[in-house]
Protein backbone atom coordinates (compact mmCIF):
# COMPACT_ATOMS: atom_id res chain seq x y z
CA UNK A 1 0.00 0.00 0.00
CA UNK A 2 2.39 2.56 0.86
CA UNK A 3 4.09 1.51 -2.05
CA UNK A 4 2.12 1.94 -4.70
CA UNK A 5 1.41 5.60 -2.89
CA UNK A 6 4.86 6.33 -3.77
CA UNK A 7 4.74 5.20 -7.09
CA UNK A 8 1.79 7.61 -7.60
CA UNK A 9 3.46 10.43 -6.00
CA UNK A 10 6.58 9.54 -8.70
CA UNK A 11 4.49 9.43 -11.80
CA UNK A 12 4.16 13.53 -12.17
CA UNK A 13 7.95 14.16 -11.39
CA UNK A 14 8.62 11.27 -14.32
CA UNK A 15 6.56 12.99 -16.59
CA UNK A 16 8.13 16.16 -16.21
CA UNK A 17 11.76 14.07 -16.22
CA UNK A 18 10.53 12.36 -19.61
CA UNK A 19 9.30 15.58 -20.73
CA UNK A 20 13.02 17.60 -20.11
CA UNK A 21 14.69 14.66 -21.27
CA UNK A 22 12.88 14.84 -24.79
CA UNK A 23 13.43 18.79 -24.98
CA UNK A 24 17.47 18.12 -24.21
CA UNK A 25 17.86 15.21 -26.97
CA UNK A 26 15.57 17.25 -29.68
CA UNK A 27 12.99 14.18 -30.03
CA UNK A 28 9.84 14.64 -30.52
CA UNK A 29 6.18 13.05 -30.26
CA UNK A 30 5.45 11.01 -33.55
CA UNK A 31 2.81 12.38 -35.87
CA UNK A 32 -0.14 9.98 -37.11
CA UNK A 33 -2.40 9.73 -40.04
CA UNK A 34 -5.54 11.18 -40.21
CA UNK A 35 -8.65 9.44 -40.69
CA UNK A 36 -9.78 8.08 -43.97
CA UNK A 37 -13.45 9.22 -43.28
CA UNK A 38 -15.06 10.78 -40.51
CA UNK A 39 -17.81 7.87 -39.66
CA UNK A 40 -20.58 9.67 -40.86
CA UNK A 41 -24.03 7.79 -40.52
CA UNK A 42 -24.59 6.64 -43.99
CA UNK A 43 -20.93 7.55 -45.51
CA UNK A 44 -18.76 6.50 -42.78
CA UNK A 45 -15.43 6.58 -45.62
CA UNK A 46 -16.63 10.55 -46.51
CA UNK A 47 -14.33 13.25 -45.42
CA UNK A 48 -11.02 13.00 -43.30
CA UNK A 49 -9.82 13.71 -40.31
CA UNK A 50 -6.36 15.74 -39.29
CA UNK A 51 -6.76 18.73 -41.33
CA UNK A 52 -9.55 21.50 -41.92
CA UNK A 53 -10.00 23.24 -45.06
CA UNK A 54 -9.66 27.06 -45.72
CA UNK A 55 -9.58 27.52 -49.33
CA UNK A 56 -10.05 25.31 -52.30
CA UNK A 57 -8.17 26.72 -55.80
CA UNK A 58 -9.10 24.10 -58.93
CA UNK A 59 -7.70 25.39 -61.76
CA UNK A 60 -10.16 22.43 -64.67
CA UNK A 61 -9.25 22.66 -68.14
CA UNK A 62 -12.24 20.64 -70.01
CA UNK A 63 -12.62 19.78 -73.35
CA UNK A 64 -16.52 18.41 -74.29
CA UNK A 65 -15.12 17.04 -77.68
CA UNK A 66 -12.87 14.02 -76.21
CA UNK A 67 -14.25 14.48 -72.65
CA UNK A 68 -11.02 15.05 -71.00
CA UNK A 69 -10.17 16.89 -68.08
CA UNK A 70 -6.56 18.24 -67.11
CA UNK A 71 -6.77 20.18 -63.65
CA UNK A 72 -4.99 21.24 -60.75
CA UNK A 73 -5.97 21.82 -57.00
CA UNK A 74 -4.52 23.91 -54.61
CA UNK A 75 -5.86 23.12 -51.00
CA UNK A 76 -4.65 25.07 -48.07
CA UNK A 77 -5.81 23.52 -44.79
CA UNK A 78 -5.11 23.70 -40.96
CA UNK A 79 -3.59 20.65 -39.10
CA UNK A 80 -5.82 19.54 -36.56
CA UNK A 81 -2.83 17.45 -34.96
CA UNK A 82 0.08 16.59 -36.05
CA UNK A 83 -0.09 14.59 -38.70
CA UNK A 84 2.62 12.29 -40.74
CA UNK A 85 0.02 11.36 -43.82
CA UNK A 86 -3.74 12.05 -44.68
CA UNK A 87 -6.11 11.75 -47.38
CA UNK A 88 -8.32 13.22 -49.79
CA UNK A 89 -11.03 12.05 -51.21
CA UNK A 90 -10.91 11.09 -55.10
CA UNK A 91 -12.66 8.84 -57.35
CA UNK A 92 -11.16 7.67 -61.09
CA UNK A 93 -9.06 10.30 -62.15
CA UNK A 94 -5.65 9.73 -62.31
CA UNK A 95 -3.23 11.88 -60.62
CA UNK A 96 0.46 12.92 -61.63
CA UNK A 97 1.91 14.38 -58.81
CA UNK A 98 1.18 15.89 -55.15
CA UNK A 99 3.62 18.36 -53.30
CA UNK A 100 2.54 19.57 -50.00
CA UNK A 101 4.19 22.71 -49.30
CA UNK A 102 5.76 22.96 -51.78
CA UNK A 103 8.07 19.71 -51.66
CA UNK A 104 7.03 16.75 -53.21
CA UNK A 105 5.09 14.43 -51.55
CA UNK A 106 4.71 10.24 -51.56
CA UNK A 107 1.31 9.38 -51.94
CA UNK A 108 -1.02 6.46 -53.26
CA UNK A 109 -4.01 5.24 -53.52
CA UNK A 110 -6.77 2.80 -52.32
CA UNK A 111 -10.64 2.80 -53.93
CA UNK A 112 -11.70 6.58 -53.46
CA UNK A 113 -8.77 7.61 -51.20
CA UNK A 114 -5.96 9.36 -51.98
CA UNK A 115 -3.25 9.27 -49.30
CA UNK A 116 -0.70 11.90 -49.09
CA UNK A 117 2.62 11.62 -47.20
CA UNK A 118 4.68 14.81 -47.16
CA UNK A 119 7.69 14.71 -46.83
CA UNK A 120 7.99 16.41 -43.08
CA UNK A 121 5.24 16.01 -40.43
CA UNK A 122 3.07 18.55 -40.38
CA UNK A 123 1.96 20.37 -37.02
CA UNK A 124 -0.44 21.09 -35.31
CA UNK A 125 -2.08 24.05 -36.11
CA UNK A 126 -0.12 24.59 -39.03
CA UNK A 127 -1.67 25.96 -42.39
CA UNK A 128 -0.23 23.71 -45.43
CA UNK A 129 -0.77 23.83 -49.64
CA UNK A 130 -1.45 21.19 -50.87
CA UNK A 131 -1.47 20.82 -54.76
CA UNK A 132 -2.43 17.85 -56.47
CA UNK A 133 -1.88 17.60 -60.28
CA UNK A 134 -4.95 15.27 -61.82
CA UNK A 135 -6.86 14.44 -64.48
CA UNK A 136 -8.85 11.76 -67.35
CA UNK A 137 -12.50 11.27 -68.04
CA UNK A 138 -14.46 11.98 -65.53
CA UNK A 139 -17.37 10.26 -64.66
CA UNK A 140 -20.98 9.29 -62.56
CA UNK A 141 -20.74 8.25 -59.18
CA UNK A 142 -24.08 6.13 -58.25
CA UNK A 143 -25.47 6.91 -55.26
CA UNK A 144 -27.45 4.40 -52.77
CA UNK A 145 -30.44 5.33 -54.26
CA UNK A 146 -29.75 4.65 -58.04
CA UNK A 147 -29.39 8.35 -58.94
CA UNK A 148 -26.16 9.81 -60.49
CA UNK A 149 -24.15 12.28 -58.99
CA UNK A 150 -20.39 13.41 -59.93
CA UNK A 151 -19.87 14.49 -63.39
CA UNK A 152 -21.94 14.02 -65.96
CA UNK A 153 -21.81 14.96 -70.04
CA UNK A 154 -24.83 16.81 -71.39
CA UNK A 155 -25.82 17.27 -74.94
CA UNK A 156 -23.55 19.87 -75.55
CA UNK A 157 -21.18 20.02 -72.43
CA UNK A 158 -21.00 18.71 -68.78
CA UNK A 159 -22.44 19.32 -65.49
CA UNK A 160 -20.55 18.84 -62.33
CA UNK A 161 -22.49 17.81 -59.18
CA UNK A 162 -21.90 16.35 -55.95
CA UNK A 163 -24.89 15.53 -53.15
CA UNK A 164 -24.05 13.55 -51.71
CA UNK A 165 -20.46 12.32 -52.29
CA UNK A 166 -19.87 12.76 -56.09
CA UNK A 167 -17.93 16.01 -55.56
CA UNK A 168 -14.65 13.70 -55.05
CA UNK A 169 -15.30 12.46 -59.22
CA UNK A 170 -13.89 16.34 -60.37
CA UNK A 171 -11.95 16.76 -58.04
CA UNK A 172 -10.05 16.00 -54.42
CA UNK A 173 -10.97 17.20 -51.50
CA UNK A 174 -12.41 16.76 -47.89
CA UNK A 175 -15.97 15.47 -48.82
CA UNK A 176 -18.25 16.02 -45.93
CA UNK A 177 -20.42 18.76 -44.81
CA UNK A 178 -18.57 19.56 -41.81
CA UNK A 179 -15.76 20.98 -43.93
CA UNK A 180 -16.94 23.90 -45.32
CA UNK A 181 -14.10 26.03 -47.12
CA UNK A 182 -13.97 29.29 -49.17
CA UNK A 183 -13.33 28.60 -53.32
CA UNK A 184 -11.99 29.89 -56.39
CA UNK A 185 -12.43 27.73 -59.64
CA UNK A 186 -11.42 28.53 -63.11
CA UNK A 187 -13.29 26.48 -66.32
CA UNK A 188 -11.08 26.46 -69.36
CA UNK A 189 -13.12 25.42 -72.88
CA UNK A 190 -13.02 26.19 -76.37
CA UNK A 191 -14.07 29.39 -77.62
CA UNK A 192 -18.19 29.02 -77.78
CA UNK A 193 -18.92 27.21 -74.74
CA UNK A 194 -19.80 28.88 -71.62
CA UNK A 195 -18.25 27.98 -68.00
CA UNK A 196 -20.52 28.46 -64.83
CA UNK A 197 -19.97 27.94 -61.53
CA UNK A 198 -20.81 29.33 -58.10
CA UNK A 199 -20.01 32.54 -56.62
CA UNK A 200 -18.94 35.48 -58.80
CA UNK A 201 -17.77 35.40 -62.13
CA UNK A 202 -14.16 37.63 -61.41
CA UNK A 203 -13.32 37.32 -65.01
CA UNK A 204 -13.20 36.37 -68.43
CA UNK A 205 -10.07 36.10 -70.72
CA UNK A 206 -8.80 34.30 -73.92
CA UNK A 207 -6.48 31.45 -72.48
CA UNK A 208 -4.78 31.13 -75.58
CA UNK A 209 -5.14 28.23 -77.92
CA UNK A 210 -8.80 29.01 -79.18
CA UNK A 211 -9.72 28.28 -75.11
CA UNK A 212 -11.59 30.78 -72.81
CA UNK A 213 -10.74 30.95 -68.76
CA UNK A 214 -13.59 31.86 -66.60
CA UNK A 215 -12.96 32.41 -63.39
CA UNK A 216 -15.40 32.07 -60.62
CA UNK A 217 -15.30 32.83 -57.14
CA UNK A 218 -17.11 32.48 -54.10
CA UNK A 219 -15.77 33.90 -50.55
CA UNK A 220 -18.33 32.13 -48.31
CA UNK A 221 -17.97 28.80 -46.56
CA UNK A 222 -19.19 26.13 -49.15
CA UNK A 223 -19.50 22.31 -48.54
CA UNK A 224 -17.89 20.74 -50.87
CA UNK A 225 -21.57 18.97 -52.45
CA UNK A 226 -22.48 22.96 -53.32
CA UNK A 227 -19.62 23.11 -55.80
CA UNK A 228 -20.90 22.99 -59.39
CA UNK A 229 -19.17 23.11 -63.04
CA UNK A 230 -21.10 23.60 -65.96
CA UNK A 231 -20.09 23.60 -69.06
CA UNK A 232 -22.48 24.45 -72.42
CA UNK A 233 -23.51 26.60 -75.03
CA UNK A 234 -25.62 28.55 -72.60
CA UNK A 235 -27.53 32.03 -73.02
CA UNK A 236 -26.51 34.02 -69.69
CA UNK A 237 -28.16 36.95 -68.51
CA UNK A 238 -27.45 39.98 -65.56
CA UNK A 239 -29.30 41.69 -63.54
CA UNK A 240 -30.22 42.31 -59.67
CA UNK A 241 -33.09 41.58 -57.03
CA UNK A 242 -34.28 44.97 -55.85
CA UNK A 243 -32.66 44.83 -52.64
CA UNK A 244 -29.35 44.92 -54.93
CA UNK A 245 -28.27 41.07 -55.08
CA UNK A 246 -26.50 40.47 -58.26
CA UNK A 247 -28.21 37.74 -60.40
CA UNK A 248 -26.56 35.74 -63.14
CA UNK A 249 -28.83 33.24 -65.09
CA UNK A 250 -27.40 30.31 -66.89
CA UNK A 251 -30.03 28.81 -69.56
CA UNK A 252 -29.97 26.16 -72.29
CA UNK A 253 -30.82 27.35 -75.73
CA UNK A 254 -33.56 24.94 -75.93
CA UNK A 255 -34.97 25.44 -72.59
CA UNK A 256 -34.89 29.65 -72.50
CA UNK A 257 -38.57 29.85 -73.76
CA UNK A 258 -40.34 27.32 -71.07
CA UNK A 259 -37.64 29.13 -68.01
CA UNK A 260 -38.58 32.13 -68.63
CA UNK A 261 -41.84 32.25 -66.79
CA UNK A 262 -40.00 30.89 -63.67
CA UNK A 263 -36.79 32.70 -63.63
CA UNK A 264 -38.44 35.96 -64.15
CA UNK A 265 -40.03 35.63 -60.41
CA UNK A 266 -36.04 34.78 -59.13
CA UNK A 267 -35.42 38.07 -57.43
CA UNK A 268 -39.08 38.39 -55.97
CA UNK A 269 -38.90 35.07 -54.60
CA UNK A 270 -35.23 35.85 -53.13
CA UNK A 271 -36.91 39.38 -51.65
CA UNK A 272 -39.50 37.19 -49.92
CA UNK A 273 -37.17 34.72 -48.59
CA UNK A 274 -35.12 37.96 -47.37
CA UNK A 275 -38.44 38.94 -45.62
CA UNK A 276 -39.13 35.85 -44.20
CA UNK A 277 -35.99 33.97 -43.15
CA UNK A 278 -33.66 37.16 -42.46
CA UNK A 279 -30.45 38.56 -44.52
CA UNK A 280 -29.61 36.39 -47.79
CA UNK A 281 -26.43 34.76 -47.16
CA UNK A 282 -24.53 34.87 -50.23
CA UNK A 283 -23.02 37.93 -52.47
CA UNK A 284 -24.67 36.69 -55.17
CA UNK A 285 -27.79 34.10 -57.25
CA UNK A 286 -29.08 33.13 -60.22
CA UNK A 287 -30.10 29.56 -61.36
CA UNK A 288 -28.66 27.31 -63.96
CA UNK A 289 -31.04 25.58 -66.58
CA UNK A 290 -29.38 22.35 -68.04
CA UNK A 291 -30.59 20.43 -71.21
CA UNK A 292 -33.81 18.87 -70.63
CA UNK A 293 -32.89 15.57 -69.42
CA UNK A 294 -29.45 15.77 -68.12
CA UNK A 295 -30.00 15.01 -64.51
CA UNK A 296 -33.08 13.27 -62.87
CA UNK A 297 -33.26 15.69 -60.17
CA UNK A 298 -32.81 19.94 -59.25
CA UNK A 299 -30.06 20.55 -56.79
CA UNK A 300 -29.56 23.33 -54.14
CA UNK A 301 -26.05 24.59 -55.57
CA UNK A 302 -24.92 27.16 -53.34
CA UNK A 303 -25.52 30.90 -55.02
CA UNK A 304 -26.78 28.80 -58.25
CA UNK A 305 -29.08 25.83 -58.41
CA UNK A 306 -29.24 23.67 -61.15
CA UNK A 307 -32.95 23.00 -63.11
CA UNK A 308 -32.45 19.77 -65.23
CA UNK A 309 -34.68 21.44 -68.17
CA UNK A 310 -37.10 24.54 -67.23
CA UNK A 311 -38.77 24.22 -63.69
CA UNK A 312 -41.71 23.43 -64.03
CA UNK A 313 -43.44 25.86 -61.61
CA UNK A 314 -42.10 28.68 -59.30
CA UNK A 315 -42.69 26.30 -56.29
CA UNK A 316 -39.85 24.27 -57.50
CA UNK A 317 -37.42 27.92 -57.51
CA UNK A 318 -38.69 28.76 -54.31
CA UNK A 319 -37.42 25.01 -52.86
CA UNK A 320 -34.56 25.43 -54.09
CA UNK A 321 -33.76 29.22 -53.40
CA UNK A 322 -34.86 28.32 -49.70
CA UNK A 323 -32.12 25.97 -49.46
CA UNK A 324 -29.95 28.84 -50.16
CA UNK A 325 -30.52 29.66 -45.99
CA UNK A 326 -31.40 26.15 -44.97
CA UNK A 327 -28.66 23.83 -46.33
CA UNK A 328 -26.42 26.07 -48.14
CA UNK A 329 -25.57 28.68 -45.16
CA UNK A 330 -26.74 26.20 -42.81
CA UNK A 331 -25.28 22.86 -43.52
CA UNK A 332 -26.10 19.86 -41.69
CA UNK A 333 -23.75 18.41 -39.54
CA UNK A 334 -24.25 14.92 -40.67
CA UNK A 335 -25.98 13.12 -43.95
CA UNK A 336 -28.54 11.81 -41.22
CA UNK A 337 -29.87 15.56 -40.52
CA UNK A 338 -30.99 15.96 -44.47
CA UNK A 339 -34.73 16.85 -42.94
CA UNK A 340 -33.10 19.94 -41.67
CA UNK A 341 -32.48 20.63 -45.59
CA UNK A 342 -35.54 19.36 -46.76
CA UNK A 343 -37.95 19.64 -44.30
CA UNK A 344 -37.42 23.32 -44.14
CA UNK A 345 -37.79 23.80 -48.29
CA UNK A 346 -40.95 21.91 -48.98
CA UNK A 347 -41.97 24.42 -45.91
CA UNK A 348 -40.71 27.24 -47.67
CA UNK A 349 -42.68 26.11 -50.75
CA UNK A 350 -45.96 25.79 -48.25
CA UNK A 351 -45.35 29.54 -46.73
CA UNK A 352 -44.96 30.95 -50.85
CA UNK A 353 -48.47 29.37 -51.60
CA UNK A 354 -49.98 31.29 -48.28
CA UNK A 355 -48.25 34.36 -48.43
CA UNK A 356 -49.59 34.28 -52.03
CA UNK A 357 -53.31 33.53 -51.50
CA UNK A 358 -53.37 29.93 -52.08
CA UNK A 359 -53.58 26.73 -50.03
CA UNK A 360 -52.24 27.43 -46.70
CA UNK A 361 -49.83 25.10 -44.33
CA UNK A 362 -52.60 24.44 -42.13
CA UNK A 363 -54.59 23.23 -45.30
CA UNK A 364 -51.93 21.16 -46.26
CA UNK A 365 -51.07 19.43 -43.43
CA UNK A 366 -54.77 18.44 -42.87
CA UNK A 367 -54.50 16.95 -46.44
CA UNK A 368 -51.32 14.89 -45.66
CA UNK A 369 -53.19 13.75 -42.35
CA UNK A 370 -56.47 12.77 -44.58
CA UNK A 371 -54.15 11.17 -47.41
CA UNK A 372 -56.16 13.83 -49.44
CA UNK A 373 -54.23 14.50 -52.95
CA UNK A 374 -56.61 17.25 -54.29
CA UNK A 375 -54.91 19.80 -51.70
CA UNK A 376 -51.34 18.18 -52.16
CA UNK A 377 -50.40 14.88 -54.77
CA UNK A 378 -48.12 14.27 -52.26
CA UNK A 379 -50.27 13.60 -49.58
CA UNK A 380 -50.86 10.01 -50.81
CA UNK A 381 -47.22 9.28 -50.50
CA UNK A 382 -45.28 7.21 -47.86
CA UNK A 383 -44.32 10.39 -46.22
CA UNK A 384 -45.18 8.28 -42.61
CA UNK A 385 -42.86 5.45 -43.81
CA UNK A 386 -39.80 6.77 -40.98
CA UNK A 387 -39.20 9.15 -38.70
CA UNK A 388 -37.63 11.90 -40.30
CA UNK A 389 -34.79 11.86 -38.07
CA UNK A 390 -33.81 8.66 -38.77
CA UNK A 391 -33.63 7.43 -42.27
CA UNK A 392 -33.10 3.79 -42.09
CA UNK A 393 -30.12 3.43 -44.67
CA UNK A 394 -28.63 5.84 -46.88
CA UNK A 395 -30.87 5.45 -49.70
CA UNK A 396 -33.17 6.56 -47.65
CA UNK A 397 -31.97 10.49 -47.06
CA UNK A 398 -33.77 11.76 -49.31
CA UNK A 399 -37.22 9.61 -49.54
CA UNK A 400 -40.64 11.10 -48.45
CA UNK A 401 -40.73 11.22 -45.13
CA UNK A 402 -37.32 13.50 -44.63
CA UNK A 403 -39.51 16.00 -47.10
CA UNK A 404 -42.82 15.92 -45.85
CA UNK A 405 -42.73 15.05 -42.80
CA UNK A 406 -39.74 17.17 -42.21
CA UNK A 407 -42.45 20.33 -43.61
CA UNK A 408 -44.99 18.76 -41.09
CA UNK A 409 -42.48 18.68 -38.28
CA UNK A 410 -41.85 22.04 -38.38
CA UNK A 411 -45.87 23.18 -38.90
CA UNK A 412 -46.38 20.97 -35.88
CA UNK A 413 -43.81 23.63 -33.79
CA UNK A 414 -45.21 26.25 -35.49
CA UNK A 415 -49.34 25.31 -34.21
CA UNK A 416 -47.65 25.24 -30.42
CA UNK A 417 -45.85 28.10 -30.23
CA UNK A 418 -47.70 30.57 -32.23
CA UNK A 419 -47.44 32.11 -35.59
CA UNK A 420 -45.26 35.15 -34.34
CA UNK A 421 -43.19 32.97 -32.50
CA UNK A 422 -42.38 30.73 -35.40
CA UNK A 423 -41.32 33.33 -37.89
CA UNK A 424 -39.11 34.11 -35.73
CA UNK A 425 -37.53 30.89 -34.88
CA UNK A 426 -36.99 30.24 -38.88
CA UNK A 427 -35.13 33.97 -38.83
CA UNK A 428 -32.74 33.44 -35.91
CA UNK A 429 -31.89 29.74 -36.47
CA UNK A 430 -30.75 31.13 -39.91
CA UNK A 431 -28.90 34.25 -38.25
CA UNK A 432 -27.33 31.63 -35.37
CA UNK A 433 -25.67 28.97 -37.48
CA UNK A 434 -25.26 31.15 -40.67
CA UNK A 435 -22.28 29.38 -42.60
CA UNK A 436 -22.20 26.63 -40.51
CA UNK A 437 -22.99 23.33 -39.74
CA UNK A 438 -25.97 22.15 -37.41
CA UNK A 439 -27.87 18.77 -36.06
CA UNK A 440 -30.98 18.02 -35.40
CA UNK A 441 -30.41 18.42 -31.36
CA UNK A 442 -29.10 21.35 -32.01
CA UNK A 443 -32.29 22.44 -34.01
CA UNK A 444 -34.62 20.92 -31.11
CA UNK A 445 -32.98 22.50 -28.89
CA UNK A 446 -32.67 25.92 -30.49
CA UNK A 447 -36.64 25.59 -30.68
CA UNK A 448 -37.54 25.30 -27.20
CA UNK A 449 -34.56 27.67 -25.89
CA UNK A 450 -35.89 30.36 -28.51
CA UNK A 451 -39.67 30.19 -27.87
CA UNK A 452 -39.80 29.03 -24.15
CA UNK A 453 -42.18 25.92 -25.18
CA UNK A 454 -41.25 22.74 -23.94
CA UNK A 455 -41.95 21.02 -27.34
CA UNK A 456 -40.61 17.12 -26.74
CA UNK A 457 -44.28 15.46 -27.60
CA UNK A 458 -44.09 17.09 -30.78
CA UNK A 459 -40.23 15.36 -31.53
CA UNK A 460 -40.87 11.88 -29.73
CA UNK A 461 -44.32 11.88 -32.06
CA UNK A 462 -43.57 13.38 -35.47
CA UNK A 463 -39.76 14.06 -36.12
CA UNK A 464 -38.66 10.34 -34.35
CA UNK A 465 -41.85 8.55 -33.55
CA UNK A 466 -42.26 5.46 -35.94
CA UNK A 467 -45.55 4.87 -36.04
CA UNK A 468 -47.62 7.08 -38.65
CA UNK A 469 -49.06 10.60 -36.94
CA UNK A 470 -52.57 11.03 -36.25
Amino acid sequence: MEHRALVRLAAPAAAALLALTTACTGTTVQGRPGAAGLRDPYFPKAGNGGYQVDHYALDLDYDPADGLLNATAVITARATQRLSAFNLDLSGLRVGKVTVQGAGARYNRTGNELTVRPAEELREGEVFRTEVEYGGRPGPVTDPDGSEEGWITTGDGAVGVGEPVGSMAWFPGNHHPVDKAAYDITLTVPHGYEAVSNGELRSRTDAGGGRTAFAWHSPEPMASYLATAVVGKYEVTTGRTPSGIAVRNAVAPGEAARSAGPLARLPEVVEWGIGRFGPYPFSTTGAIVLPAGSLGYALETQTRPLFPGAPADEELVVHELAHQWFGDSVSPKSWKDMWLNEGFAVYAEWLWDEDHGRTTAQQRFTAFLAGDTRVDANAGSDWYAFPPADPPTARDISANPVYYRGALVLHRVRQEVGDEKFSALLRDWAAAHRHGNASTADFTAFAEQRTGHDLKKVWDVWLYGTERPR
